[in-house]
């Protein structure tokens, strides 16, 4: 009897050893739209968000991590293929990167871990629009309600002419029949399945809230009662010192403008609507994160979760994304799992383009040649490690934001540009550009916008901005609501 049960602790510890020899698994969770306004980054005082303070306690917070574009499709684009959007020329809405010779064959993230061993799967938006299918073993379909069922008109936003994807509210039906929460159902339940299995895994999760149009049930919106809820700063002068290139390329034909949202009062509503859905959101991924522990996977699996990008409610008078302001380009970074130093903090600047060699190297892969951003092991192994790069987003060909550890910098394609000091003006609300004391800073800065910038691919000419005219892409998406 001593002897088995001797046996049995052997064999225990012999399979342990193994599986921890093992490449980790991969859980990729990303959720649209949504900006700083999470618990362990400090971008709203009154937001809630539990699961995601929970998953940064068992990892590494990236404080200071940005996007590389400001809106959906070349954001996500730049991530999955590791290459930032003046390599590719993918700058705006459409069209997809199969569309368009330059990127027709590239090889996405996914598709490089399907061939060194891994079996990818995918329910929720991970790319803009459709999953694309040579990326994965197995894409599960999205299903449940995005509104009430039965609902025809918008619940709060009816200005005519608008775009009908721009609503927010809530809404009278249950979580469990809302699109998001049926992607955390299966996820979850998908993980412990993906444990049986002997091969290592890579799950792709995504969710579509905050993105519009903003809807979540009662339970959420009561967090956050409308008598006292904090609005975010808006100075009246908010866009004096901006050049005005910044105001037109940041026009966003599709949302609100915020002089109409302040006279109506819809402000408020609209600022507790995206709490609302940021705190319902976070229950998902504690669903989806509280899975892995479940499994017995959580020292043999690695979680990411980020956001394609972030978004104004009112700052610098604007609502949506598609700006170079801080706002819009930080997002969540979170990255744990083995190995990786728990409940710390990294304000190295730092980007999505640099999640696709990071994962390359944790799990032991082979680089792919042409990747251009930089593994972040090194800072995942010790915060305080030497990072020289800079945090670079652009809009449009010619309009680059970069952030270092204490400034942002814009330059925008006519010359003109803006400065911020993270240190003293977090809230971005003072130029310094034209600062001559800091006229080294400003030309330390210049030094790393690309060198060349692609030209925009074929059918997406103009696809977001006035300052590049309206295309056939462009309308297409707006039909599509995305």
């Amino acid at each position: 009897m001593i002897r088995f049960i001797v046996l049995a602790i052997s064999l225990t510890v012999s399979v342990a050893a193994t599986r921890a020899a093992e490449r980790p698994n991969v859980v990729l969770v990303a959720i649209d739209d949504l900006n700083d306004w999470v618990g362990c980054l400090g971008g709203h005082p009154q937001v809630k968000t539990p699961q995601i303070d929970k998953l940064a306690a068992r990892g590494v917070n990236f404080t200071n991590a940005h996007c590389q574009a400001p809106i959906c499709n070349p954001s996500r684009i730049s991530m999955l293929l590791g290459k930032l959007p003046s390599t590719t020329g993918h700058y705006f809405l459409a069209p997809g990167f199969r569309d368009v010779d330059v990127t027709r064959d590239a090889v996405t993230m996914f598709q490089h871990f399907r061939a060194g061993g891994y079996r990818a799967e995918s329910m929720g938006k991970i790319f803009h629009g459709p999953a694309d299918a040579a990326s994965f073993d197995h894409v599960q379909r999205s299903r449940g309600y995005r509104r009430t069922p039965g609902q025809t008109e918008k619940l709060r936003y009816r200005v005519p002419g608008s775009h009908p994807a721009w609503d927010w509210g809530q809404v009278d039906f249950a979580d469990e029949d809302q699109r998001d929460y049926h992607t955390a159902a299966w996820a979850a339940k998908r993980i412990g399945e993906l444990a049986e299995r002997d091969e290592p895994f890579f799950l792709a999760v995504g969710f579509h809230l905050p993105h519009v149009p903003i809807y979540a049930s009662k339970k959420w919106f009561d967090m956050y009662p409308l008598e006292t809820l904090a609005m975010p700063p808006v100075p009246d002068e908010d866009l004096e010192d901006v050049p005005p290139i910044a105001v037109q390329l940041s026009l966003n034909p599709t949302a609100p403008r915020s002089q109409w949202m302040k006279e109506h009062g819809e402000d408020k509503h609209a600022v507790r609507a995206y709490l609302a859905s940021i705190s319902f959101i976070d229950h998902l991924v504690g669903m989806v994160t509280d899975s892995v522990q479940a499994a017995g996977l959580g020292d043999n699996t690695i979680v990411v979760l980020f956001s394609d990008h972030g978004f104004h409610l009112g700052e610098k008078n604007k609502w949506a994304k598609r700006s170079l302001w801080q706002r819009t380009t930080r997002v969540p970074l979170i990255i744990a799992g083995p190995g990786i130093e728990k409940g710390v903090q990294c304000d190295a600047p730092v980007g999505l383009i640099d999640v696709y060699p990071t994962l390359v190297e944790t799990c032991q892969m082979a680089e792919p040649d042409g990747l251009d951003g930089h593994s972040l092991a090194g800072l995942l192994n010790d915060p305080s490690s030497p990072w020289d790069h800079p945090a670079i987003c652009t809009f449009g060909p010619g309009n680059h934001s970069i952030h270092s550890r204490d400034y942002h910098y814009i330059h925008y394609r006519d010359g003109s540009e803006e400065l911020y000091d993270h240190r003293t003006d977090r809230d971005e609300h003072h130029n310094l550009a034209d600062d001559p004391e800091l006229a080294k800073i400003v030309q330390r800065h210049r030094k790393w916008i690309p060198a060349h910038d692609a030209p925009m691919v074929p059918g997406s000419r103009g696809s977001d901005s006035p300052l590049y005219g309206e295309s056939e892409g462009l309308r297409k998406a707006m039909k599509r609501g995305k």
